[in-house]
């Protein structure tokens, strides 16, 4: 840690009581030399050391003899500075004991890890929605940062090593900037009020054209709002709760099945995963379903397609032959799925 860093340390809010301790102790060492040239007429430099050694409590010989007035000086020098170190060793225990010190770096590391981040996901808000977004993608391995402003739920975020996190209002730019929203890949906006998200999906909109933004919205209307503000993809939760759970009573093993494939909880084997035809390796390009033999040679069951118009093609005819705009939605247990990767796809 250079020179520069452990300035930006020591100016930190939570060091108040480390710097306050350091310059009771300069406070010491400036009376004790100004003293000892006034009292007893000694040179700066003698003047210095004599503090030093007093205040230091080493034992060492004085520098010139003390008169009267020196000796009842260099005891309340004494006193003095037994006050100021013990104020100080007190204020560092402090800062260890309180975790102030860890919390500090701890921001440091989060920032440094911040700065590197590429093709990552930004969320913002870790309510509810955003904490299961959150959770989702950390199952996935999905790098992602989260933007929170609230005070209680930082504290969260603190406690858990594993979520990068950023301290500000998400529809501030130069908060997303922070974020890197220009080599992130998506950004999801789950905030409690739809203007503040629809703000979020303005201002990314406008940093980054190329960025998939997924938008929560609560009431109705809202969705075509924040559409048109640059939104890939709206979601409303309380309107997807209630049909999820009217779905449960007249199709609820099939709901449960989609359920167990669309999360990756522990005893969970199989899941959906997407590939881009255009990350397919250059020999395997253009060619049919059947011709690929991706279920022959992986396991892995081809069960969509979806061309760029925005069709889906769903349990697609083994003849059909794939272009560069198609997406195939797969089928298959994590190790299948890793097998078609590596079999199939550019690293």
């Amino acid at each position: 840690m250079g020179p520069l860093r452990v300035i930006s340390v020591l100016r930190h809010p939570d060091f108040r009581q480390i710097r306050l301790a350091a310059l009771m102790v300069i406070l010491v060492i400036a009376t004790g030399t100004v003293g000892y040239m006034f009292i007893e007429k000694f040179p700066a430099l003698d003047a210095f050391y004599m503090t030093m050694i007093t205040i230091g409590t080493v034992g060492f010989m004085e520098v010139h003899p003390l008169s009267d007035a020196g000796r009842l000086f260099t005891s309340a020098l004494i006193l003095l500075s037994f006050g100021t170190f013990a104020y100080g060793l007190s204020a560092i225990t402090s800062s260890i004991v309180e975790g102030q010190l860890a919390s500090y770096f701890s921001g440091y590391k989060v920032k440094t890890e911040i700065s590197h981040l590429k093709n990552h996901v930004i969320v913002c808000g870790f309510g509810r929605n955003g904490s299961q977004a959150c959770e989702q993608l950390k199952n996935r391995g999905i790098p992602f940062v989260v933007i929170e402003k609230e005070d209680e739920t930082l504290e969260r975020l603190r406690q858990d090593e594993g979520i990068l996190y950023i301290q500000g209002d998400a529809t501030d730019d130069r908060v997303l900037e922070k974020a890197r929203i220009f080599e992130a890949r998506a950004l999801i906006s789950t905030l409690d009020k739809d203007t503040s998200n629809l703000f979020v999906v303005l201002s990314a909109r406008n940093l980054n054209q190329k960025l998939h933004i997924i938008s929560r919205a609560s009431e109705e209307g809202s969705d075509k709002k924040l559409y048109i503000a640059g939104a890939d993809n709206v979601i409303m939760p309380d309107k997807i709760g209630g049909a999820h759970m009217a779905a449960l009573i007249s199709r609820p093993d099939v709901l449960e099945f989609l359920d167990v494939l669309s999360s990756k909880s522990a005893g969970n084997e199989a899941h959906l995963e997407e590939i881009v035809h255009f990350n397919l390796k250059p020999e395997f390009a253009d060619k049919s379903i059947l011709e690929l033999g991706i279920h022959a040679k992986t396991g892995v069951s081809v069960i969509g397609i979806r061309r760029d118009s925005g069709e889906f093609i769903l349990n697609p005819d083994a003849e059909i032959k794939l272009d560069n705009s198609m997406k195939l939605f797969v089928l298959g247990t994590d190790m299948q799925i890793s097998l078609l990767k590596k079999t199939y796809c550019n690293s």
